[in-house]
């Protein structure tokens, strides 16, 4: 239900489209609030607009549990992404009301604002700044389809980027975040959930370019070309080589040219292509791996530059996120319940970036809990079995109730 409710937000089809920072991200924030509220739970919000919705515990001097998610999604995404986990956390929270019992220690559902870095070149925007890491500068990333900056679409919706400047974080606790698998693993194997163990970190050029010359399709000839697309191609073509080098060297690693743009209003059908745009991302939980990456993209360009005259890569500006390892302690944690369900769930990567990267480089005790899904995600196509989410909350659920706290 909640799920169904926070998807009839959407700036249209297909799909769903929730941006960060937008009047339909905030919409959907007081949707849950309004659940929260109906719980019995205590809501606040931070400096940038992140949601607490706190059930006491038995002990108050006990680690608080963290669980939940975010509800922004990529253009034209899918149903489940970030959806999912909010839902999951308040599913625990319904369940021991329901059942009239008190956590052992204050559950906390959360619900980050912008983790899609799709629209701002900043990873984990929301969570980064509850958890005192988003820097000034961050707060002065455009986004994308607006050109204003993170401070500026954080006031419109009501807080405030000068005191997110300077917030004092809440003590490091644990954090568990649900989310949907988004990859094949589960879905191929049959398994409904999983036990996340590390989360890869990436390296992102967001607005790379080729540049070469323009000319006549039927008048420039092959030889001398400095054709963009054809350059582009070497580039990607390389690069999968690369790719494919390094994970026979045992490397860890993918690598994804995400968006080509050769269709400005300078390019027409009679004219070699003077222009390209790019975008590359390339992740591994081996910071490492991306360096030498990077490195080895390096090389390549300057192979073709030199065999192509005329065409020059920019890059642009890169961006990053840390690899980050999850907490063993929280991930048998999870684990021990999943047993009291007869469940031996596997542990495994995750590709995608999630929130609770940022919480475990903040120091938290952080895990995460898989969901089976298939049909891709970021898409609309996304699918998801909610008996499949309610298996993995029920074991959450045992955890917290019949073992205690790790």
């Amino acid at each position: 239900r909640v799920i169904e409710r926070v998807n009839t937000l959407s700036a249209g089809g297909p799909g769903w489209t929730r941006p960060s920072y937008s009047d339909l991200e905030s919409a959907a924030h007081a949707m849950i609030e309004e659940e929260a509220i109906a719980l019995g739970l205590t809501v606040t919000r931070d400096a940038a607009g992140n949601l607490f919705a706190r059930m006491r515990g038995a002990d108050p001097q006990a680690e608080p549990l963290y669980v939940g998610s975010h509800l922004d999604t990529v253009a034209e995404g899918g149903a489940y992404d970030g959806q999912a986990g909010v839902a999951g956390a308040l599913a625990l929270a319904a369940a021991l009301r329901a059942e009239g019992r008190v956590p052992p220690a204050d559950l906390v559902v959360v619900v980050t604002r912008a983790e899609e870095s799709v629209w701002f070149p900043v990873s984990y925007a929301g969570s980064r700044a509850a958890l005192g890491l988003l820097s000034r500068e961050e707060l002065q990333a455009r986004r994308v389809d607006t050109q204003r900056s993170l401070a500026d679409h954080m006031r419109d919706q009501g807080y405030d980027p000068e005191a997110v400047a300077t917030l004092v974080p809440p003590p490091p606790a644990r954090f568990l975040e649900f989310h949907i698998e988004q990859g094949p693993v589960l879905h191929m194997a049959g398994e409904a959930y999983a036990i996340v163990t590390a989360i890869r970190g990436g390296l992102r050029y967001r607005s790379a370019r080729v540049n070469g010359v323009w000319a006549h399709s039927g008048a420039a000839p092959r030889e001398g070309r400095a054709d963009t697309v054809v350059a582009f191609s070497d580039l990607v073509m390389a690069m999968d080589r690369v790719w494919a080098d390094m994970l026979a060297e045992g490397a860890d690693l993918t690598v994804t040219f995400g968006r080509v743009d050769a269709a400005s209003a300078a390019h027409a059908m009679a004219k070699v292509a003077g222009k390209l745009g790019f975008c590359l991302d390339m992740r591994s939980s081996d910071a490492r791996l991306l360096d030498e990456a990077d490195r080895r993209l390096r090389v390549e360009i300057a192979r073709i530059e030199a065999a192509r005259p005329g065409i020059r890569f920019d890059l642009g500006q890169q961006s990053r996120s840390k690899p980050a390892a999850l907490s063993p302690a929280m991930a048998d944690f999870v684990a021990r319940g999943a047993a009291m369900r007869g469940d031996s769930p596997r542990r495994m990567l995750s590709g995608g970036g999630h929130d609770a990267a940022a919480f475990a480089t903040a120091g938290w005790k952080s895990v995460m809990v898989f969901i089976r899904n298939w049909d891709g995600s970021h898409c609309p196509e996304e699918g998801m079995d909610f008996e499949d989410l309610a298996l993995a909350v029920e074991s959450v659920h045992n955890s917290l109730c019949g073992e205690g706290s790790p």
